[in-house]
């Protein structure tokens, strides 16, 4: 068997889809996981949907997802250019156009825009909607006449002449043997009216001159397989694996739009995802691995990845699956690299001179996206107003009478305690708490009620009130006193 090479062909038309990560990280599995060669190339036929800036987007996205391209455009591999725009310049694409006219197979279309409209009312589709289906006029245009028109500089695109009878039958790795009578296949447009080549076209072409031997893409696509076959079948070039992603669809099973808040690669970013469970979480969007296993390096992915075992059915990208796998993510990521990512958020909220270090060490594991942090510290920054209610707690066997009288004792104990670190106020409360012989909890529960004013904190009382150290601290536990003899 030949090497594996596989492409990634975006259109810089904006942010990645997340359909478009996935599709990228896919043929990169594929790739490596034979040793075998990933390449991007750039789609750039479609000028009018041509975005400033999406190339770079196109660098960025793959750099910081690892999906590193083994040739592209920075990366010769000696079948460049790698930019379908650039290879148009040369004529590529119309001198293969040519040749299948050479052969029959393709033919000048002169039609203007009137009369393709009024093929329209002539075909309605199954569903009610119109569409056009070419009459193949042009086809039988003499010689000459085409030579006339040409001559003239009358305008014309190049369309590919399908077969009208029989059927066409093509396999995909995921979805199986799929057959098309030939009469349902238009004559696709092979060079447009402004002389760029049709993404079908240039595709055909780009991947056999490429040597790609698996082809990637969306479901979407399988229609169009066929149509591709004929070109492959009219070049006598070799037709490549065909592998066709599920449909990603949101929660409620509609279509993931760009209209979608997490759609993109960038959105899930923004919105305090981290990279490494984004490429992760979008492995999992049709992809089942052989195990229970979930959590998985983009090196694991590499020895895992079997395409044969991806789905067909669409796959729902489940928010609150990937907000837990981002919170694994979080968890096992060392501190240093945490805390960089964390710093932001931090600052956003604590405007006092507070241990940033020692908040965040206390988040980091109670925590699925980094946006989290502002709500679960902005009692530090500023004592919310709560319900004495709280006090009360079946576990820890509290109430407001019996919390006013822990606090009430408690405070002239830490008036006079040195160290307000952790651990010496731990041990200092713990004797506290066995002198008393109640358990930890009785004590703990009203101190760190009265210091956060919430019920669920990250971390305890004694790591609560290290942070906001002495001084804060016991004025939080006397406005607790107070409210509590109300």
């Amino acid at each position: 068997m030949s090497k594996v090479r596989t492409r990634f062909a975006p259109s810089p038309t904006g942010r990645m889809h997340v359909g478009n990560l996935r599709t990228a990280l896919y043929a990169y599995l594929i790739a490596k996981h034979e040793g075998g060669d990933f390449m991007l190339r750039i789609e750039d036929t479609d000028q009018e949907r041509f975005v400033d800036g999406a190339l770079e987007i196109i660098y960025r996205t793959l750099e910081e997802t690892g999906l590193v391209h083994d040739e592209g455009p920075d990366k010769d591999g000696g079948v460049g250019p790698y930019v379908q725009s650039e290879r148009n310049r040369s004529g590529l694409y119309l001198q293969y156009a040519k040749q299948l006219i050479r052969q029959g197979d393709a033919y000048y279309c002169f039609c203007d825009k009137e009369r393709l409209e009024s093929l329209r009312s002539q075909v309605s589709s199954e569903n009610g909607t119109e569409i056009v289906v070419y009459d193949k006029h042009c086809l039988h245009l003499s010689q000459e006449e085409i030579e006339k028109n040409l001559a003239e500089g009358k305008p014309y695109v190049i369309r590919f002449n399908m077969p009208t009878e029989g059927i066409t039958t093509f396999q995909d790795d995921i979805y199986g043997s799929i057959s098309v009578p030939n009469k349902e296949m238009e004559d696709l447009i092979l060079i447009k009216s402004d002389g760029y080549p049709t993404y079908n076209f240039a595709n055909v072409i780009d991947d056999h001159l490429m040597g790609i031997t698996h082809v990637v893409r969306g479901n979407e696509y399988l229609s169009s397989a066929p149509k591709y076959n004929k070109i492959y079948e009219a070049f006598r070039w070799e037709v490549p694996v065909y592998v066709h992603c599920p449909l990603i669809t949101d929660e409620n099973h509609k279509k993931l739009s760009k209209r979608c808040g997490h759609s993109s690669y960038e959105d899930l970013i923004q919105q305090g995802f981290v990279k490494d469970a984004v490429v992760n979480y979008v492995a999992l969007l049709g992809w089942c691995p052989s195990g229970n296993q979930e959590i998985f390096s983009l090196e694991e992915l590499v020895r895992e990845f079997d395409y044969h075992h991806m789905n067909k059915s669409p796959s729902v990208f489940d928010m609150t699956k990937l907000k837990w796998m981002n919170g694994e993510y979080l968890k096992a990521m060392d501190f240093d690299t945490f805390f960089r990512m964390a710093a932001p958020y931090l600052e956003k909220v604590i405007k006092k001179p507070y241990d940033l270090e020692k908040i965040a060490a206390l988040v980091k594991t109670r925590i699925e996206i980094l946006p989290d942090i502002c709500e679960q510290i902005d009692f530090f920054q500023q004592l919310p107003e709560y319900d004495t209610a709280m006090y009360c707690h079946k576990k820890m066997k509290t109430n407001e009478e019996n919390s006013l009288e822990v606090l009430r004792e408690v405070l002239p104990i830490l008036e006079k305690q040195e160290s307000f670190e952790n651990d010496a106020l731990f041990a200092t409360l713990k004797a506290y708490a066995e002198s008393i012989e109640k358990k930890i909890g009785y004590v703990m529960w009203p101190l760190r009620t009265a210091v956060s004013g919430k019920q669920s904190t990250p971390g305890g009382a004694t790591e609560i009130m290290d942070i906001l150290g002495k001084e804060e601290s016991l004025e939080r536990i006397r406005q607790g006193i107070r409210l509590l003899e109300q």
